[in-house]
């Protein structure tokens, strides 16, 4: 199946990169391109740079809460554009998650309330679904809220919270009827942490970063106007957020087609005896069978942009054959760079501080190290965040077949 580009995708394409060269500063490049995960004060910089300049802060949100209107198609061109030039990714809990929550669930004053600031850049937002004991299980969590009056009172953990440290707003899923089946008894509720009763614990993970964290909830009073839609309804809108969850880290191929050109580009400079490594005919194999891989999930998420989805033609399983896919192929592809580097792949390099520049740090072997391995570390999770690859194989496996 054979997706041909029109001259207006085109046109569009060529509007996106002329922006790029203009207005993405060369910081935020070069530690975008290293592979370096972007902090709250980049992820907000770019956000109020694409807001300030183009309003094309959100384009996924319906152009009447502050999207950008724009097709399916030129949505993916702008992501893969951004992804290619080294951008640094939004704040995804706030832009890819929660936001499109309050889009289509939220009350007129929620919407009024709590998206103009994620659009303008000026709020981040950390996720709080997974438990210790509910992870991949979430209808299991067991966080409560007890509504007291106007207020819910709010107890329990919530573990391995992306930039937790980071977060001005926190939505999470609470249990707010325990008698009733582990789906119905669930609602979602917004947060400010900087609540009284809100304790958050940075987790160091193997890339030396402290981007995960623990999150602790004694007696915290929750307005009750901060629940979205329902009470006890919660686990719907949970399954709409998921969804996008999943589709959107496990069709990351723009992010996958980047790694491909650096694998190219280093492998090119970097030496197999006395020819280039590009031509050692067993990396050039694995190379060839990669990029195949990522032409096929390209390939999936290019139907879905000209076809859509629904349960006829597979909807219920996507997201989850996406995440599958996606997530091994992050994995295959950020060992292959690490690869390439040799003896300087177990070398150390420290991310550097958001406001440093390339020039800025002090490192051995080549130009391209940094970065690699710290990327290589942090996607080992990929196939356990937002869902393990055997979670995910289940979906598949009932929705597909009914297994």
């Amino acid at each position: 199946m054979d997706f041909i580009p029109s001259t207006d995708d085109e046109q569009f394409r060529q509007e996106v990169r002329s922006f790029l060269r203009e207005h993405l500063p060369s910081d935020l490049a070069w530690r975008g391109q290293q592979g370096y995960l972007p902090g709250k004060e980049d992820s907000l910089r770019w956000t109020r740079i694409l807001h300030e300049k183009r309003g094309w802060s959100a384009p996924a949100w319906p152009r009447e809460d502050g999207g950008t209107g724009w097709a399916a198609s030129q949505r993916y061109i702008f992501e893969e554009e951004c992804y290619l030039a080294g951008a640094p990714i939004p704040n995804q809990a706030g832009i890819d998650l929660v936001g499109p929550v309050i889009c289509h669930f939220g009350n007129t004053e929620q919407k009024k309330r709590f998206l103009p600031p994620i659009l303008r850049g000026e709020v981040f937002w950390i996720q709080g679904f997974s438990e210790p004991g509910a992870g991949s299980d979430l209808a299991n969590l067991r966080t409560t809220a007890v509504r007291d009056g106007d207020s819910y009172v709010v107890n329990g953990q919530k573990i391995w919270t992306s930039f937790g440290t980071q977060g001005d707003w926190n939505f999470l899923l609470v249990r707010t009827d325990p008698t009733a089946k582990p789906q119905k008894g669930i609602s979602f509720l917004l947060l400010d942490t900087h609540t009284p009763g809100v304790t958050i614990r940075p987790i160091v993970s193997l890339d030396g970063c402290g981007h995960l964290a623990e999150v602790f909830y004694d007696n915290v009073r929750v307005p009750v106007e901060n629940l979205i839609g329902e009470e006890n309804k919660g686990w719907g809108y949970t399954k709409f957020l998921l969804f996008n969850e999943r589709a959107l880290l496990g069709a990351e191929s723009p992010a996958l087609k980047r790694y491909l050109a650096k694998i190219r580009r280093y492998a090119s400079c970097q030496r197999a005896g006395d020819r280039p490594l590009i031509e050692d005919p067993a990396f050039a194999g694995r190379l060839a069978q990669y990029e195949l891989e990522v032409l096929a999930i390209d390939m999936m998420v290019q139907k879905i942009l000209h076809q859509g989805v629904n349960e006829l033609n597979g909807g219920a399983a996507i997201g989850s054959m996406l995440k599958v896919r996606g997530s091994e192929m992050h994995q295959k592809l950020t060992e292959m760079l690490v690869e390439i580097i040799g003896d300087y792949g177990p070398v150390f390099y420290p991310s550097p501080a958001e406001e440093q520049t390339e020039h800025e740090q002090s490192f051995v072997g080549p130009d391209f190290a940094p970065g690699l391995a710290a990327e290589l570390f942090y996607r080992r999770a990929c196939t356990i965040y937002g869902g393990t690859a055997e979670i995910q194989r289940n979906i598949i496996a009932k929705a597909l077949f009914g297994l």
